[in-house]
């Protein structure tokens, strides 16, 4: 699977693996609204530590998640993007919708 799910107090994180486009996002976003349904959090993190490569279905899995977790009043947060990807998700805007973290430089 290309997403695994770890629940911790009232925080869900959901830590994406490989490629996350078109193909995989459908599984991704599955999983994580399953986790999202099933815990009720009050915060979800996307780790994006591990995704090597992501296409506009990334910006679609976060803003779903995002509506997702308005209707509930849960916070967002983006962890781990590489500078690439941060680049792209700043570019659309999603700083106004979760708190997004990049990589940690090495």
């Amino acid at each position: 699977m290309a997403v695994e799910i770890r629940t911790s107090g009232s925080a869900v994180t959901a830590y994406l693996y490989g490629e996350l486009d078109h193909h995989t996002a459908r599984e991704m976003r599955e999983a994580i609204d399953r986790a999202v349904d099933l815990n009720m959090p009050a915060l979800l993190v996307l780790d994006f530590s591990n995704i090597s490569f992501m296409d506009s279905s990334g910006i679609g899995l976060v803003m779903g998640r995002y509506r997702n977790l308005a209707k509930t009043g849960a916070r967002l947060h983006i962890a781990g993007a590489s500078p690439q990807i941060y680049k792209v998700m700043k570019l659309a805007g999603i700083e106004r919708l979760a708190t997004l973290e990049g990589r940690v430089k090495e």
